[in-house]
């Protein structure tokens, strides 16, 4: 039993066979999905899927690539959706230095906002960080996040960065970049990582695991992952499909 702790199934790529990619995630032996919602666009349709379906959840929050276009009352509507039995998590939130579409200083902004509502909603936070690894980690250390804690979202820094983010509560996930065969820095961090601090996850249809690599991506896939933990732990994919489902339902409260 899996759970993609991080997928994108409303994404716009799923529109001629949704249904048929949760079937198929399903019958991969994923039993629970966790859906993100990151903008206007994009909550709405995440909160839909998460009422259709009993087994897929939501997260929302506003992506960094986006802050610039955050208003005031999109922060109170991320608050009032909190409130919503399926919503698990604020995010994904934090910081996307390779895309400039949105200033530093309003991405900090807006990502400390969210920091305080993740807090004031006890939810954990789903981080995004790209080309950010040392703001991010100043950030949510100085906001306090490790009152909540949360996932570092398809982890790519190094393992010092690891460190700093497992002593601040927070839970490393991997996805498929763990599975390129030229991916030794993830392989590396993934290696020191404590067991019961490890989540999976796709980011479908985004970073296609081996030997998918560059086509689509979906939550069946997820299963390609917990199999290089597996191969490179030693041990069953069903100890893995079973730890990292302690560890997912432990971060997200989900029972």
């Amino acid at each position: 039993m899996l759970i993609d702790t991080h997928t994108h199934l409303d994404s716009h790529k799923f529109d001629e066979d949704r249904a048929e990619v949760i079937e198929r995630a399903q019958a991969a032996g994923v039993h629970k999905l966790i859906n993100i919602g990151f903008n206007r666009e994009t909550i709405p349709t995440t909160m839909a899927l998460a009422e259709q379906y009993a087994f897929i959840y939501a997260a929302v929050g506003w992506h960094p690539v986006d802050s610039i276009e955050m208003r005031p009352e999109d922060l109170d509507w991320i608050a009032s959706l909190c409130d919503h039995p399926k919503v698990v998590a604020v995010g994904e939130i934090g910081l996307d230095y390779y895309w400039d579409t949105s200033p530093k200083d309003v991405q900090q902004r807006v990502f400390r906002e969210q920091i305080a509502l993740a807090k004031s909603k006890r939810k954990p936070i789903v981080i995004h960080n790209r080309d950010a690894h040392e703001d991010v980690v100043r950030i949510l250390r100085e906001e306090g996040a490790k009152e909540v804690g949360g996932v570092m979202h398809c982890f790519s820094g190094s393992w010092e960065t690891a460190k700093q983010c497992l002593d601040m509560n927070f839970y490393i996930s991997f996805g498929g970049p763990l599975t390129f065969q030229n991916a030794r820095v993830p392989k590396e961090v993934f290696s020191k990582v404590p067991l019961d601090r490890i989540l999976i996850e796709t980011d479908a249809p985004y970073l296609a695991p081996h030997p998918h690599r560059g086509k689509r991506n979906e939550s069946a896939f997820v299963r390609l992952v917990a199999n290089t933990m597996a191969e490179q732990t030693g041990k069953s994919l069903d100890e893995i499909g079973r730890i990292t489902t302690e560890n997912a339902m432990r971060c997200f409260g989900i029972s």
